[in-house]
């Protein structure tokens, strides 16, 4: 018996899947844009950081589901931060952002308020439908 074939995916999930790529990349480059010498935790942390986008990215381009709920909840939690700190920001709170925060809160904000919508709709659901265990 052969497995079935795996479904067409839209132009959405080619970016969902970007989304994630990118933003693990983007958290080891910033990780030398904080610090011209960053140090080996800040560097750990980043790779850390970076593998779980990247599973995440991994996970979406074998179209699993529950990746797909993975990057819902990362995407709620990412808005919810910014929110927070766009509210510091706002009130004047004397809080110094690094230009990594900046950069990736351009990066994220945009694209996860795009992508909660579409990870929540039955065309993602459709996208990723391959429990991660058994058929």
């Amino acid at each position: 018996m052969e497995p079935a074939p795996a479904p067409a995916r839209s132009s959405a999930a080619f970016l969902a899947i970007a989304f994630f790529a990118l933003s693990g990349a983007l958290e080891i480059v910033l990780a030398f844009a904080d610090a011209p010498r960053p140090s080996f935790e800040a560097l750990w942390e980043a790779l850390g950081q970076a593998v779980l986008h990247g599973l995440l990215a991994a996970g979406l381009w074998r179209g699993y589901a529950l990746c797909r709920s993975l990057a819902l909840v990362y995407c709620l939690a990412a808005l919810v931060t910014y929110a927070v700190v766009l509210a510091l920001a706002l009130g004047g709170a004397p809080v110094r952002f690094p230009p990594s925060v900046v950069v990736k809160s351009l990066l994220q904000v945009p694209s996860c308020a795009l992508l909660v919508p579409w990870l929540r709709s039955p065309a993602a659901g459709r996208a990723f439908p391959r429990p991660l265990v058994g058929r």
